[in-house]
This record gives structure tokens, sequence and C-alpha cells, in this order.
């Protein structure tokens, strides 16, 4: 009686578990990723936003106030890989944009894939694929879980915003390619032609609209969270001599990559989301009652932080303008997925460092450190210490990696050369600090730039000795800004949560990237990505 009794309780409890595992589930989750989102920019620019793009997502949703990356370095394609993979480059092996491959002995770009062929262009841009990619996203687990009914689409502009985030296992991928094309393209990898609705929008001339004056939303006299409009800290476009509004695109389009122009402007935003509502639309995303998702990356704010900076009014009049697009998009959702029964979270890839050169007439310590000429020093150094000529194989991302079979041909010590390197680099100008394979392999860093520098150390793929420069120094130009760092301004991101399943709140306890794509998951009952380090942020989650 009593075996009866347990196993009767046992049935009892479980059904309506089951059941509301199901019926909590989002027909559609989005994904959004703001190209080079400082977290300040959240709440800089409040004031003038709407009260239903970000403003909509905050009160409603939930806000991470204290949200960072956990790894350096802090570029697009780590961040958009680790945002959805739940893990960092240590293990899902996208180190940065691109990276010295010391089996190939070349450099590789983190979504470039020469066995595939380019679709909707003739363009060298479709050759293009996440095989670089170590781990799953939460989206391939998603499409694993539901026996691959539920679908996957990534959007951007940049090809690797959209291709890492939806994984390998995406229905598709799309990207801008602009020059004289000004189309959404993708690769063999998915498919072999463009299907009828992207087509339908490439012809629509939609795209090439976006060729027309770029002045301020509102008056500019009332942008008064940026900094003057003429200033000496921005690059602007070629063509025009004074970087300063308004912009007349169609005039500037020839001297400045013709249709590619568009991304470095708020209109590419406006353009990403108009194809996402396509998408939705022409794959019927969110329209049964297994989850669909869609991974949408804003690049274009990348594009325009890099041009005129931090401070710059066209930087804030981005941002007002993306907010408009949000508010839209949103709208968008509730009228076809239906409001309530989507799931939304937002992010950032990276951060950005105010312009050098306007931190230093505020008299902040920052400057530029030429990687060229340092680059000599190192050779000249090694070359001189170890009397050979071709010990480094390559420098680039702040890494040096040595040359193995050279070490061996010569007899020399992997340990003292990496140890005698370090100490040289250590009394260069605005380098801080240096760490070598041996101290990050062997080693167990849990706090500070070490710890970061650790969790962005794959051990296939990364050098053998690598460098930190000073806070608010970059390798750059001296004008516009940058991002890469693991100091703050590049760590620390929004992160919000919106929708089905989430609870109305904000917090300050610290969180990070890899959290999010565990969370994720947990939310839809699927398995965490395969290479997930992250925690499920169950702060936020509705009971």
């Amino acid at each position: 009686m009593k075996r009866y009794f347990l196993a009767l309780i046992f049935v009892i409890n479980l059904a309506p578990l089951k059941a509301q595992i199901v019926n909590e589930k989002p027909k559609l989750v989005v994904g959004i990723v703001v190209d080079q989102m400082r977290y300040d920019y959240l709440t800089r620019f409040w004031d003038q936003f709407g009260e239903e793009g970000f403003k909509r997502l905050v009160n409603n949703g939930y806000n991470f106030k204290n949200n960072h990356f956990n790894y350096v370095p802090t570029y697009t394609g780590p961040g958009h890989a680790s945002v959805f993979t739940g893990t960092t480059p240590e293990y899902h092996g996208i180190i940065s944009n691109g990276w010295f491959d010391k089996f190939e002995d070349e450099s590789v770009y983190c979504a470039g894939d020469a066995s595939v062929k380019p679709v909707g262009t003739q363009s060298d841009a479709g050759k293009m694929s996440p095989h670089r990619m170590k781990s799953t996203t939460f989206a391939d687990e998603n499409r694993l879980h539901t026996q691959m009914k539920g679908k996957t689409i990534g959007i951007a502009l940049k090809d690797r915003g959209a291709i890492l985030p939806a994984g390998h296992t995406a229905n598709a991928a799309y990207w801008f390619h602009g020059r004289d094309e000004a189309k959404w393209i993708t690769s063999s990898y998915y498919m072999n032609e463009l299907p009828q609705w992207v087509k339908d929008f490439n012809k629509s001339g939609k795209a090439k609209s976006y060729l027309k004056p770029w002045n301020t939303l509102k008056d500019i006299n009332s942008y008064k969270e940026s900094g003057a409009d003429e200033n000496n800290f921005e690059f602007g476009y070629q063509g025009k001599e004074i970087a300063s509004f308004p912009y007349d695109l169609k005039a500037l389009a020839s001297e400045n990559g013709e249709y590619d122009l568009i991304k470095a402007t708020p209109y590419g935003n406006d353009l990403t989301a108009e194809f996402a509502k396509a998408a939705i639309k022409g794959e019927s995303l969110g329209k049964d009652e297994i989850t669909d998702v869609l991974t949408l990356s804003f690049s274009s704010t990348d594009y325009v932080g890099h041009n005129f900076g931090v401070n710059s009014k066209e930087i804030q009049d981005t941002y007002m303008r993306l907010d408009l697009a949000l508010a839209d998009f949103l709208k968008y959702l509730d009228e076809t997925v239906g409001e309530g029964e989507y799931t939304v979270f937002l992010t950032s890839d990276h951060g950005g460092v105010d312009v050098p050169a306007y931190l230093s007439s505020r008299k902040i310590p920052s400057g530029y450190f030429n990687d060229v000429e340092e680059n000599k020093k190192i050779e000249d150094f090694v070359r001189e210490e170890f009397k050979v000529d071709s010990l480094i194989q390559n420098i680039s991302n702040t890494q040096v990696f040595l040359d193995y079979k050279v070490l061996q041909e010569e007899d020399l010590d992997a340990h003292e050369v990496q140890q005698k390197i370090a100490h040289f680099l250590l009394q260069q100008e605005s380098i801080s600090r240096v760490y070598t394979r041996e101290q990050l392999q062997s080693g167990s860093f849990t706090k500070g730039i070490s710890s970061l520098i650790q969790n962005g150390f794959n051990q296939e793929r990364s050098g053998d000795i690598v460098f930190v420069l000073d806070p608010g120094y970059i390798i750059y130009p001296e004008k516009g800004t940058t991002h890469g760092s693991g100091f703050i301004y590049d760590t620390h991101v929004p992160l919000i949560f919106f929708g089905k399943g989430i609870k109305h709140g904000s917090t300050f306890e610290h969180s990070v990237i890899p959290d999010i794509a565990p969370t994720m998951s947990a939310i839809l009952g699927n398995s965490f990505p395969d290479a997930s380090t992250g925690q499920p942020l169950k702060i936020m989650l509705k009971d």
C-alpha cells in the first residue's frame, strides 16, 4: 500500500509540472546585440528616449545594471560568440575577429570559409560560415531539442554578427553586402539560393533609399548629453572637410564605399530592423507552439562609434534613432507573434573607450600605442638576445607567437624565451602587464585583468606571450575610438530581459555575458550549449 501511495503522488505531481514548462515557452526568442553599446548610453540618453523602445524594455523587463564581459579581448566576433554559446574564447575558440593561425601559418577571419560559395552575390563577401566556432549556441540546442523543427535565423549588417549567434544548425544567416549591390546575402553553408522573400526585399529598393540626408532627429541644441558637434576628435567621412551635421549621404557615397556607407550611419540599424521584420513574416517565425529563435545584431552603432567616438553628437543621434527602431520592432512583434508570447534579451558585444585624445585634453591619463614601432622593437630584441632571425612567427592582437620549429632547431628553451620577452615588454612604455603561455596554462586567476586574460586564452589558438596596455591607451589613429581591453569601459554593457517568463525589476548584482545562453536554455527547457560555463540568471525568472 505504501509503495502504491508514493507512486501515485509522483504521477500527480509530474503532470502539472510538465504542462507548466510547455505552456511557458515563448513562441519566439529574439536575441538582440547592439554593437559597441556601453552601459552608460542607456542612462546618459535616457531622457531623450521615447516610452516604447529602451524604456519599455527596462520598465517592463529585468535590467542587469552590473553586467560585464569576463574575458579579453572584447571584440565583435568573440562578443557575439560568447553571448550565444554561454562561454568564453577559452572554449568556443573565437579569440578575435581575426587571428594568426600558427598551424596554417596565416591570418584567418573568424567567419571566413573558402569551402563555401556566396549566395545572392558573386563577391567573396559571401564565403562565410560558423565553422571556426568550436561550441554550440543556445539556438543550436533549441534546434536539437525540437528535432530541428524550431527555426533559427541570424541577421546583422556584419557577417560575423549574423553567423556566430545563429550557430551551426541555423536555417539561415543573412548579412548586408553594400558596395554597388546593396543586397542581403548568405552562403552555401545554409542554402543554394535566396528565399523569395529575401529576393523581394533586395529588389524593393529599401536599402538604396537610405542614401539620403542625415541630420539630427531633434534640434541639435537639445543634445546636451554629448560634446560639441565640431571638434578635433572625429574622423567623419571622405569628401566632407568637417565632421559635423548635416551629412548628404548620397553625395558622399562614391568616396565612402557606395552603399557600404549606409552601415556607418543610423540608417543601417533601420535597414536591419526592416529586414528582420521581413524575416519574421517570410519565415513565419513565432507562428506555432515550437519556439523559434531570431538573432539580431545592430551593427551601425559600432561603425558610428569608431568613426566619431563615445562623446559625439553622431553617436547620440544614432541611439535616439535606434530607440525608435526598437519601439517599432517591438510593436511589430506584438502584432505578429502576440504581446506576451515572445521573449527578448538585449545586450552588447563590447563597450568602447572615450577618444584618448579627448581624455588627454581633460587631463585624464590616456594615449596611443604604436604597434608597428613596438613590434619592431620586440623583433630586434629577440634577434639580439637569441641570435636568431626568425624566432617570432607573428605579433598580433597584443600577442606574440613563437616559431616552435625554430625553437627546436636552435635548441632554445621555450620557458626562458617567453620569460625574457615578457621582461622586455614590461620595460616598454604604456604596457602594464605581460603573461606567458606557461602562466596562463598552469595558473588559476580568479579576479582582475589576469582572470579575463585567462578566460580569453585558447591553448590551441592563442599566442605565447600576451601583453596588456595601460587604461585609456589604444592601438588606433588619434581620432575616433575602439575597444578590446578588459577595462570597465569595454566590459560593462547592458543586459535587459523582457517578455514571457521574465519578472519586472532590476539588480546591481554582478552578472557576466556567459550567463545569457544558459538562462535562455533554462527558459526553453533545453540542454545548455555544450561548452557553457555560465549560470542561469534565476533572479529574474518567474517561478
